[in-house]
């Protein structure tokens, strides 16, 4: 019997024991072992151990339409920098970026005006993909977010706009007194934070729509904040410029404070960014220079995992895979860099512009490309892989990496069969 006439689940458990070099070296003896070996259930164990394949901890794939072969492959250039660096826009004055990705779709906030962006169109040219704008506030918008039918904005002149995406119909209101420095939606609840040091509940409920559910007294100014996936709770980041802890936990059934996270905060440690993984875990950073991940099941007064931005700079904001990367927005020189969970150093760093220090405002990624705003131009790397397209021929994939290439003489493989074949050697 030869080694792939054996029952499949016979074959998978002897795969199983292989590690990533040995899988692709395998996928080339044969046309046969190649068919087999691309299979998404022969890599999904491998690829839940590297850095941003899309699989979560919790088993779901993010992005089906890329074969798991190549998001492991792709992996190895997140990890070793390998990239493409390109300017897609630039602007001659300074303004203050927000970035949201939505699959093929990016939205970039560009003083009072929100673009919407299509990312297949890049042959034409980013600035001419521009398929929608969200307008309404009379100054520069803060942030925004986004649920599937609605854009949620809160600008410099203290109003929060809900826009309806699939029609010309936007809802404006003002929220506070003062500038709406942040604000997060979820199912139907809006949370915004403003400079005035109040928190406020909204509901998206379209019977009460404009409607402040709840007020709450930070006492300080709140720079972030984010609603927990369980609906239950939410989180107000503040700039700990006075008495107060800089990261509350708030019930939203009645806005009564749960817990607070940490203890002996520098004073000016204000929290600009925090990003929920679930419902018990979550990531927060600031002017403190510290990428701090919390598990409230642990502990709530110190975090279990940290790290610091080696430069001592602040940071800005950050993005997570919901598996083991993290990336993160630096305060000068539009430094991005890269982080693992299971390491305590920096994994990799891309810079903005050298001549320009201007801080990393907003930043999102997906399995390919990592996209970057500062505050003269908003950009973005390519790392991907020049092979197999996506199985989905309508997917927004330009597979276009250089790998090197080595021949190899021979393979000798003992999985309760031996192989020998002459086979070209891929290495990462």
């Amino acid at each position: 019997m030869l080694f792939f006439q054996l029952p499949e689940d016979v074959l998978y458990l002897i795969l199983s024991y292989l590690d990533y070099k040995s899988l692709c070296r395998l996928s080339q003896v044969c046309r046969r072992s190649h068919q087999f070996t691309v299979r998404d259930v022969v890599w999904r164990r491998i690829a839940r151990h590297f850095i941003n394949t899309g699989m979560t901890r919790e088993g779901i794939d993010i992005y089906p339409a890329i074969a798991l072969k190549d998001r492991v492959k792709i992996s190895q250039n997140w990890s070793h920098g390998v990239c493409r660096y390109n300017v897609l826009l630039k602007w001659k004055i300074n303004l203050l970026p927000w970035l949201q990705l939505d699959g093929d779709v990016l939205y970039l906030s560009q003083a009072a005006d929100i673009g919407v962006y299509d990312l297949r169109g890049s042959e034409r040219g980013f600035q001419h993909n521009r398929v929608d704008v969200f307008t309404g506030h009379e100054e520069d918008v803060c942030r925004f977010a986004l649920t599937d039918a609605h854009l949620v904005s809160a600008g410099g002149d203290g109003k929060i706009t809900v826009h309806y995406k699939s029609r010309d119909y936007s809802v404006e209101y003002y929220g506070h007194n003062q500038e709406v420095n942040c604000i997060d939606c979820r199912g139907e609840l809006i949370i915004s934070g403003s400079r005035d040091k109040t928190a406020k509940m909204w509901s998206l409920n379209s019977d009460q729509l404009g409607k402040c559910l709840h007020t709450i007294r930070t006492y300080d100014r709140v720079w972030s904040v984010a609603i927990s996936p369980s609906l239950c709770t939410f989180v107000t980041g503040t700039a700990c410029c006075e008495n107060y802890a800089p990261l509350r936990i708030w019930d939203t059934e009645r806005c009564d404070l749960v817990t607070c996270l940490g203890t002996n905060f520098r004073r000016g440690a204000g929290v600009l960014d925090i990003v929920y993984e679930s419902p018990f875990q979550l990531l927060t950073c600031g002017y403190d220079t510290f990428i701090r991940y919390w598990d409230l099941r642990v502990c709530s007064r110190k975090s279990v995992m940290e790290w610091e931005e080696p430069h001592d700079n602040a940071l800005y904001c950050i993005k997570t895979d919901n598996n083991y990367m993290v990336a993160s927005g630096s305060s000068y020189y539009g430094v991005v860099r890269l982080w693992d969970k299971r390491q305590t150093r920096c994994l990799q760093m891309f810079q903005l512009a050298s001549n320009t220090s201007s801080p990393v405002y907003s930043l999102c990624f997906n399995a390919t490309h990592l996209y970057a705003a500062s505050t003269l131009h908003y950009t973005h790397w390519t790392l991907e892989l020049q092979g197999p397209g996506p199985r989905d021929k309508t997917a927004h994939l330009h597979l276009s990496l250089s790998l090197s290439l080595s021949l190899a003489l021979s393979l000798t493989l003992s999985l309760s069969l031996t192989l020998t074949h002459s086979y070209m050697c891929l290495d990462f």
